[in-house]
This record gives C-alpha cells, sequence and structure tokens, in this order.
C-alpha cells in the first residue's frame, strides 16, 4: 500500500510562524509535525510515500530527501499553483496505482491505522473515510451513516441549524484508483467539496470507519499549541 501525505497549503491562519517555515515542517515536540505524520505511516507498513508541496518547498525536501533515514522511498509533487487536496492526488495518479491512503499534512494523530486500512480491505469500498467526534461540527465536513458504516450523506461546514451529525472527516482516507475517475486532471479540486459528494451522486461506495483516539488539525495557533501539549505530555516532559 502507498500513501500520499498533502502537505501543499500556506497556512496562512497560523502566520507569522509559517511565514518562514511551511505548516507541515512546524515542530511538534522536538520534530516537524511532518515527520510524526511519516513515522506514523511507516508504523503501519507503508514504505511508499508522496508528498505534494507548493509553500517553500525546498524546506521539506532538504530534510527529509529520499526518505532513507525514515526507511521509506519518499517522492514529491511540488506544485506551480494549489491545486486543493483532491486536484493535488490527481497530479500523482501514476504513482497511486493500488490502494492507497490520503493523510492530510496538518492533522497529528497517534493512533494506530492498521485497523482502518483493514477495514478498507474487508468493506469492498471505493472509499473509507477516517472519522472523529467533534464538539463543533459547524466547523467541519460531517458525515451521516447508515447501519453497514456507509456513508449517505456529506456536507462541508455546514450552518449550525443544519448540522445532522458530529461525526467529522479525519483527514485520512484509504482509496482505490477507481476514485480518480472523479477528479478532473490540471484543475484545482477538493475531495470534501467535490469529489465525495459527486461519489455519492453517482451510488459510489464510501465506507466510514471512526478512530478512537486523539486526533488535531494544527492550523490554528490554539490548535497548533494543544498539540504541543499533548506530545509533551505523552513523553512525560512538561508543556
Amino acid at each position: 500500500m502507498k500513501a500520499m501525505i498533502l502537505a501543499a497549503g500556506e497556512g496562512r491562519r497560523l502566520r507569522p510562524l509559517t511565514e518562514h517555515t511551511p505548516k507541515p515542517m512546524l515542530p511538534i515536540a522536538g520534530r516537524p509535525l511532518l515527520e510524526h505524520i511519516i513515522t506514523n505511516l511507516r508504523a503501519c507498513g507503508i514504505t511508499e510515500m508522496a508528498i505534494n508541496l507548493y509553500h517553500l518547498p525546498q524546506a521539506v525536501v532538504d530534510y527529509f530527501g529520499a526518505g532513507q533515514r525514515w526507511q521509506i522511498n519518499l517522492h514529491y509533487s511540488i506544485e506551480e499553483r494549489l491545486l486543493g487536496s483532491a486536484g493535488g492526488v490527481k497530479q500523482m495518479q501514476p504513482f497511486l496505482d493500488e490502494t492507497f491512503v490520503v493523510y492530510y499534512g496538518d492533522v497529528l494523530t497517534w493512533a494506530d491505522l492498521r485497523p482502518l486500512l483493514n477495514f478498507h480491505r474487508s468493506s469492498g469500498a471505493a472509499a473509507t473515510m477516517g472519522l472523529y467526534p467533534v464538539p463543533d461540527p459547524w466547523n467541519r465536513g460531517i458525515v451521516q451513516l447508515n447501519d453497514r458504516q456507509r456513508i449517505t450523506r456529506f456536507a462541508e461546514k455546514p450552518p449550525r441549524e443544519q448540522v445532522f451529525s458530529n461525526l467529522a472527516n479525519a483527514g485520512i482516507y484509504v482509496l482505490e484508483p477507481s476514485v480518480f475517475d472523479y477528479i478532473p486532471a490540471n484543475q484545482p479540486y477538493d475531495f470534501g467539496h467535490d469529489v465525495f459528494p459527486a461519489m455519492l451522486a453517482a451510488g459510489a461506495d464510501i465506507a466510514a470507519f471512526t478512530i478512537n483516539d486523539t486526533i488535531i488539525d494544527i492550523g490554528l495557533p490554539e490548535k497548533y499549541h494543544q498539540a504541543n501539549q499533548l506530545a509533551l505530555a505523552r513523553q512525560g516532559r512538561p508543556a
């Protein structure tokens, strides 16, 4: 199995921290967030990974190189313009020629992802979305499930009065190459706004798996601070 980490964003909400450091390279307990992600994926047995980059890409390339230090093979996709979550993955379609993981590069978790991968293999679905319960579903992409753990409805950041679930998109997917049929080439495209709604409309099977572990999107200053506190606590160090 292969993986693609989405790391092209500019991190505008974290400025000035991201003026000279790309968001996925911000330190979490002394190591770049991206290193935590790569280490977690490697622990699941994934050794072939790709990363898309846009903002200050050389910082990532200089640090990780071809990935030998982490016992992985690392590939890069440098975007000349931001292509969105799905558009960035589409650029790597020739590489992603088997079942693959998409992992948002601003998400920190220590969850063992092997149960998610195994669930996807047994589901027969074209896509499996990792979910987690949230207290503020109006700020997330949320889903509704049937009794087969299949997604029947998806809404990206709905108004509070239209919230129908507290299960949110964790930013971790397992996908089959058939998903590329729903992503046009060479244009900005998003999984939450475009791909998943189109798949549901076409009757495609999208499974869901709830990840019962800490998941933090570090995209806001308070969340970045929280992530560091939790990471330091896990290491037994004072925050």
